[in-house]
């Protein structure tokens, strides 16, 4: 089963206990369930941590564990192997992933979409003074996509890709996770980073709170549209 982002916990636990309860455990039986989820400065590892105590606690028998990953990518291809029972996964990669397009061409994966946890959020994340105020001044930049077999990277191809950049010739790319390009934009290592997630990051947020530095978020709204007719 695969989650898709977006929003009701009490329901999502609900329906996974169900699940849960329906399985036949003997007083000597124990079942296992993996939750993948990702990074752990982004929200989908403390919110898959949270629901598997829940579980834990909740159903006899179930001893739920979140898994940290790279991401949405990395949790639909555990899906595949069925190395994860259940994964917190973008709306647009379980698409993908189900109709076996882009990273998952030939390979396309039988998701069941379990509950709209909450809305996601694409960011930008610059620093004030760095002359960056658009997509299109990426070009020749340094910037994190954040990193491979996510679905953040997926997401800032596609930004790039509107803007009119390539991003493997374009931009200087760092794959890294939000927690390290976090780091490596307040230390000046990187110009700028991509993230896809709710709000708050706490990885965003420390950025925002750090002594020194002046946090920009970069408006792309312009590039919905070719965005939307596109992808």
């Amino acid at each position: 089963a695969v989650l898709s982002s977006g929003g009701n916990m009490r329901r999502l636990l609900l329906a996974l206990v169900g699940c849960a309860m329906a399985l036949p455990i003997s007083a000597q039986q124990k079942i296992t369930l993996s939750i993948a989820t990702g990074p752990t400065g982004g929200v989908y590892y403390p919110m898959g941590g949270g629901m598997a105590n829940i579980l834990s606690k909740s159903v006899p028998g179930l001893s739920a564990t979140a898994e940290a990953t790279a991401g949405s990518i990395a949790n639909l291809e555990v899906i595949l192997t069925k190395k994860a029972e259940v994964a917190l996964s973008m709306a647009d990669a379980s698409y993908d992933a189900d109709n076996g397009l882009e990273k998952f061409k030939g390979r396309a994966v039988p998701v069941r979409g379990l509950m709209v946890l909450y809305p996601n959020r694409f960011h930008i994340v610059t620093l004030e003074g760095l002359g960056i105020n658009s997509v299109a001044d990426l070009k020749g930049r340094r910037v994190s996509t954040g990193p491979p077999r996510s679905g953040t990277e997926v997401k800032a191809n596609r930004v790039l890709e509107a803007a009119g950049l390539n991003p493997d010739k374009d931009i200087t790319r760092e794959r890294l996770t939000v927690q390290a390009s976090a780091e490596a934009l307040k230390d000046r290592k990187i110009d700028a980073f991509f993230w896809s997630g709710g709000i708050p990051t706490a990885a965003v947020t420390d950025v925002a709170a750090s002594p020194g530095v002046k946090i920009k978020l970069i408006d792309h709204s312009e590039l919905a549209e070719v965005l939307n007719k596109k992808w």
